[in-house]
């Protein structure tokens, strides 16, 4: 497996004996580091421009994305996968710490919050964006050599497991959570509120 692993690597990662092309090693950058923050910025204004159901909707993504780093953080610690740049192998373009590689932790939020829209009808499209989104992002972390193929393959597994979790303790933990954080909202938006910028 890791043969076939290192293998399918060498196949997406930049070429280690030539010059990358400039416009598709920007564009690798771009998806390797800036997609992700399509996942606050969604949750974000979901948040501040919905009613009450769209933002117990957005605090169960905000559970999923949590479980599933979670997730992630306890099998790096179990079992630490070198990535390739420790092991030589490969070009590497993007700098990054020489932590567990399995699974990717990008990756993982991306496609815990995207699974978890997915499972409601309301925001299936959205889902479906931040889902498909997410495989550019994986070309690029392995392109640019901090993420072997498996790590995307271990964040969509996680991901999976994560939002499905979020879902299924919904019913419990998402109206207690609900009523906490949008105090905290009611308390930080208080001006806004009152001048009828912004829902309470």
């Amino acid at each position: 497996m890791e043969e076939l692993n290192q293998t399918l690597f060498l196949l997406i990662n930049a070429n280690k004996n030539a010059t990358p092309n400039p416009i598709l090693l920007d564009a690798a950058l771009v998806c390797a580091e800036l997609l992700i923050f399509l996942i606050p910025i969604s949750l974000l204004l979901s948040w501040l421009r919905g009613g009450e159901q769209t933002r117990k909707l957005m605090l169960e993504a905000v559970v999923a994305g949590v479980v599933g780093l979670s997730i992630s953080l306890v099998i790096g610690m179990l079992w630490n996968h070198p990535r390739p740049f420790v092991i030589g192998l490969g070009s590497n373009l993007l700098a990054h710490s020489p932590d567990s590689s399995f699974p990717s932790d990008h990756l993982t939020l991306q496609w815990s919050v995207a699974f978890s829209f997915l499972l409601h009808q309301r925001l299936r499209k959205i889902g479906l964006v931040l889902s498909l989104l997410g495989l550019p992002m994986a070309w690029a972390r392995i392109y640019l050599g901090v993420h072997f193929p498996l790590d995307m393959v271990g964040a969509a597994l996680v991901a999976i497991i994560s939002a499905r979790l979020s879902h299924r303790c919904a019913s419990w933990l998402i109206g207690p959570l609900f009523r906490c954080v949008s105090r905290i909202h009611g308390f930080v938006f208080a001006p806004l509120i009152r001048r009828g910028w912004m829902t309470k």
